[in-house]
């Protein structure tokens, strides 16, 4: 696994801690490893939207399992972040129906409206852009997917119009 050089502050709070407590009394003592996805979104969220190998390492020792492990997790599903994003981190999804409607024209749109590639993040740190799988909404293709809402039917102008709601404040992912 390549260490990323950009440094992440490790901090499991007391209430991020209460939080993987609560979240592993769902499961057995013995089967910790059960509650890896649940966790890694708690500690993602708690640490700026993104995973660090050493986070990654912190979450193991948690569950009391391999690094290796929730590495393979992590680097499997694109709902986990393994270097910084944007604060609004534009999810295109990438899979055939969106793509035949018109996602990737959308997403190039995107990246040249804000300045960007795919995966990078802006110069002021607002957005970054992003192709993932399959968002589960076909039939309102192409999407995309900011927080944990999707933006359906894409067109210029919406895409025009979400930009401006983030910069002013009018979207709060939290």
């Amino acid at each position: 696994m390549e260490r990323t050089t950009i440094k992440q502050e490790i901090n499991i709070s007391e209430s991020l801690m209460e939080r993987i407590n609560e979240l592993l009394s769902h499961y057995p003592s013995d089967k910790k490893k059960s509650a890896l996805l649940p966790v890694l979104h708690a500690v993602q969220d708690a640490h700026d939207h993104w995973l660090s190998v050493e986070l990654m390492d912190k979450v193991a020792e948690i569950l009391e399992i391999q690094p290796i492990e929730v590495y393979e997790v992590a680097t499997f599903y694109t709902m986990y972040a393994l270097k910084p994003r944007g604060k609004y981190p534009l999810e295109f999804c990438r899979t055939s129906c969106c793509m035949l409607r018109g996602a990737e024209d959308m997403m190039d749109y995107t990246c040249n409206k804000l300045g960007v590639k795919e995966n990078e993040v802006t110069s002021d740190g607002m957005f970054s852009v992003h192709g993932v799988e399959c968002l589960g909404a076909c039939g309102y293709a192409p999407m995309l997917q900011l927080g944990d809402f999707n933006h359906e039917h894409l067109t210029k102008e919406k895409i025009d119009q979400l930009i401006e709601d983030c910069r002013e404040g009018k979207i709060d992912l939290v």
